[in-house]
């Protein structure tokens, strides 16, 4: 290929082509030795000798006679012709004719012959090298060796707006903004002390007068070199690739924004992931304020109402001209504001340039900008399920291009997604909020008082799963004095999980009200459970055979005369009970199988309990988080409860920050209750043998202890309850009959016997002798009952310590 370098004729350089003279008449005159080369004639064989005669092939002699005489009529001419090789053969050549004069008059003619094939490589390159600088859509920059530029082609013209003319002579670097002319220069520089070239170089490209419009430019460059070596400048091919770059930037923006927006299902942290994506990727500053209602999770009606609250914001740094809105504070927008407008008509608004007089038009007064260098604004809705959740606004200060339309179409697109994402958040918070609530009433209001524990409590819902638990506590007072204590976990989350441990939780109370032993309250809550199981199931609520309906719990009664407590529990975890000089162990108790397998036993355990031990209860999910196992959480709740501090509450806190995290992954129940002993004063205790006189030994012995006790105004009352209480025994039951009087917050009234008949309130006939002894007992005291043990039973009464005749 013949090279540019040659010259600028080419292969007709004087020194490359195949030159001859002709006179006027077509004879030859002149012969170079490279005419001799391409067409083997040597001179002394042409000189004198017509051309035609020699060089053109008889079939070829029209068109040469035509070219002869073009050349005639205008002075010269050139094109492709057949000549004749000596050897006979044909060779196409291209021919440049000249005239050639002397005193005015046309007397010989110069002819330059070279290869066609040559010649037509060499219009190939020339067409090349001219559509580089004409035609070509890429940039050309030529520097030279002195870092001034040589030459640039019209592409660079365009794309700079300045003629190509001007750039001839000028530094590199010239019209760039001082920060991206060092950037060409340092890069022009190194290719040409390396001579090694560079390939696909980004560079941002701001002009002078144009410094608010930022492009993007690919980059190649490499040394120019002359045959010996030596470089004679640098060549640049100069790509505008900005609507690519901005493209390549959205599509990032958009994957980021995949990733990052909606990891949570909480409102407000969705509504900062936006903010933050937008910034600085393509605001300075953005907010999101969403309509109140949503920050709370409640269902929006179609009217919009309601004030705006700043739920997220992002910012690369503002100077505030005044007071910002604070996240979490509700935000005010005039009607005519862009925003006020967008949450209205739920369209989005481009203000691509903005002025003064802009802020400053009606309507527009005070509306908040976050910078006093902002330009430009974008506002778009977050709208889902045709609904408008709030408005984001989009803010350019330092960034000096205004927004465009390409921008406001990819902040629609980022605010559909993340609207999305904040309506999942909100109706998942409205759930979480459904299920609390209904966890809430589910789970004890208030602890009753009584004199048997005091008792510290703390519920925790799990942060993190979804749903809320099935755990429960409870503290439900027995007669006697005594007290039930509870706690439970019902398998699986959600809805469900609550309702279900709302019915145990409701078959406990109405089991312990039935003074039922621990193992035999178990008992009934395991046939509860199989029986919710299979409503499930044939509710086709659950797949069949999939446990669904399952729950642990434990039952502990405590009784304050004998300080004895029975418990018993199915699969929970065992109680911690910690001694009164400060000495915590698990106590061993029969695990028992979980409720909801069916036909396999409980057990009880009776422990005596000083006065002053602290009885721990509590769900797995205080010793069994993800982190430790159950056996490392149980060492580390005996550890917290190792030094019981004095007040209860302060214990019941330490164990919690010692054992959950900040974020618990499951639910977690605590009940920490410390016994009571009533004083020996306060109990009075007889035994009576089965036969008439009891009933008069019995009320002799009341009046007597409650005078002692300063009840005076109870007695006869009391005499009342006891003597009908002693006689039912008598005539019903076999065996002696046991008198026992408790004082604590009312005066309790027990007969226990070896019988376990049960007696029963009716309504008896004018025409009946008996029947009124219990409808008696029944409308002079508050309470009473039956409970049933092992040698018999034992009827109660509690009266007010008030008195019920004064």
């Amino acid at each position: 290929m013949t090279e540019l370098s040659e010259g600028h004729d080419g292969p007709f350089a004087l020194h490359l082509a195949a030159l001859a003279v002709l006179d006027d008449r077509g004879v030859v005159v002149g012969w170079s030795r490279r005419a001799q080369e391409l067409f083997g004639h040597p001179d002394a064989s042409v000189i004198g000798r017509r051309a035609f005669e020699v060089l053109v092939d008889p079939r070829d002699l029209p068109a040469a006679r035509e070219a002869a005489a073009q050349c005639r009529r205008t002075g010269g001419w050139s094109g492709v012709l057949t000549l004749r090789h000596r050897d006979g053969r044909l060779v196409e050549v291209g021919l440049r004719a000249h005239a050639l004069s002397r005193d005015g008059r046309v007397r010989e003619w110069l002819l330059a012959a070279a290869l066609a094939v040559d010649v037509l490589e060499w219009q190939r390159d020339r067409a090349v090298l001219d559509g580089l600088y004409r035609r070509c859509p890429i940039g050309l920059v030529v520097h030279g060796p002195d870092l001034r530029l040589l030459r640039v082609n019209r592409a660079i013209e365009r794309f700079s707006g300045v003629p190509a003319a001007e750039f001839r002579g000028l530094p590199t670097g010239s019209f760039l903004l001082s920060d991206d002319a060092r950037r060409a220069v340092e890069r022009v520089r190194q290719v040409m002390a390396t001579g090694r070239p560079t390939v696909y170089s980004e560079q941002f490209v701001r002009l002078e007068w144009d410094p608010g419009r930022e492009r993007v430019a690919m980059v190649s460059s490499f040394p120019m070199e002359d045959p010996s070596g030596r470089i004679l400048g640098v060549a640049e091919m100069i790509e505008d690739i900005t609507e690519r770059h901005q493209a390549q930037r959205r599509l990032a923006l958009l994957d980021q924004a995949g990733s990052r927006i909606g990891t949570t299902l909480d409102v407000a942290e969705t509504a900062r992931e936006l903010a933050e994506v937008m910034v600085p990727h393509l605001a300075d500053h953005a907010s999101v304020d969403l309509l109140q209602p949503v920050t709370r999770g409640e269902e929006l009606a179609r009217a919009l109402a309601g004030p705006l609250v700043r739920v997220g914001a992002s910012s690369v740094g503002a100077q505030q001209p005044g007071p910002p809105h604070p996240q979490g504070e509700p935000v005010e927008f005039a009607p005519d504001t862009p925003q006020a407008r967008c949450l209205a008509e739920g369209r989005p608004f481009l203000e691509p340039v903005l002025t003064p007089d802009w802020f400053s038009a009606e309507g527009r007064q005070g509306i908040h900008a976050p910078d006093l260098g902002v330009h430009s604004l974008i506002v778009v809705p977050l709208a889902a399920r045709g609904l408008v959740l709030g408005v984001m606004t989009l803010w350019r200060a330092r960034r000096p291009d205004p927004f465009e339309a390409d921008d406001l179409t990819l902040a629609q697109e980022l605010a559909s997604r993340a609207a999305v994402a904040v309506d999942n958040a909100r109706r998942f918070t409205e759930q979480q909020q459904t299920a609390f609530t209904l966890q809430s009433s589910l789970l004890p209001r208030a602890v009753p008082d009584q004199s048997a524990v005091e008792v510290a409590l703390r519920y925790l819902p799990a942060s993190a799963a979804p749903g809320l638990g099935g755990d429960w506590f409870d503290v439900i007072p027995l007669s006697g004095a005594r007290v039930a204590l509870v706690v439970g976990d019902v398998v699986g989350r959600g809805i469900h999980a609550a309702a279900t441990m709302g019915r145990l939780r409701t078959a406990v109370h109405t089991l312990a009200s039935l003074d039922l032993e621990p193992d035999e309250v178990l008992s009934h809550l395991d046939d509860l459970v199989l029986l919710l199981a299979a409503e499930q199931e044939e509710a086709a609520e659950r797949p069949v055979g999939e446990q669904v309906v399952g729950a642990t719990c434990l039952y502990a009664v405590y009784d304050p005369v004998s300080g004895r407590c029975s418990m018993a529990r199915a699969g929970h975890p065992p109680p911690v009970v910690t001694s009164p000089d400060g000495q915590p162990a698990p106590l061993e108790l029969p695990a028992g199988p979980p409720l909801g397998l069916g036909g396999l036993p409980f057990e009880a355990r009776d422990v005596e309990l000083a006065e002053g031990s602290l009885l721990c209860l509590y769900t797995n999910g205080l010793i069994g988080e993800r982190h430790i196992d159950a056996d490392t959480g149980l060492a580390k709740l005996c550890e917290a409860l190792t030094r019981p501090a004095d007040a209860l509450e302060r214990t019941c806190q330490a164990v919690v920050d010692s054992l959950v995290p900040a974020h618990p992954a499951d639910d977690v129940a605590l009940l920490i209750a410390r016994t009571r002993v009533l004083p020996p004063d306060d109990v009075a205790s007889w035994c009576l043998p089965p036969e008439p006189a009891s009933a008069a030994r019995a009320r002799e012995l009341t009046s007597a202890k409650l005078t002692e006790w300063g009840l005076e105004h109870l007695a006869f009352t009391t005499e009342l309850i006891v003597s009908e209480l002693v006689t039912n025994v008598y005539r019903y039951a076999s065996g002696p009959a046991t008198l026992r009087l408790i004082r604590e917050r009312s005066l309790v009234c027990e007969v226990s016997d070896t019988s376990h008949t049960s007696p029963h309130l009716r309504r008896a006939r004018t025409t009946d002798e008996g029947g009124r002894g219990l409808f008696l007992v029944a409308q002079m005291t508050e309470r009473w009952g039956t409970r049933y043990t092992r040698d018999g039973k034992t009827v109660w009464t509690e009266q007010s310590l008030a008195g019920m005749f004064t």
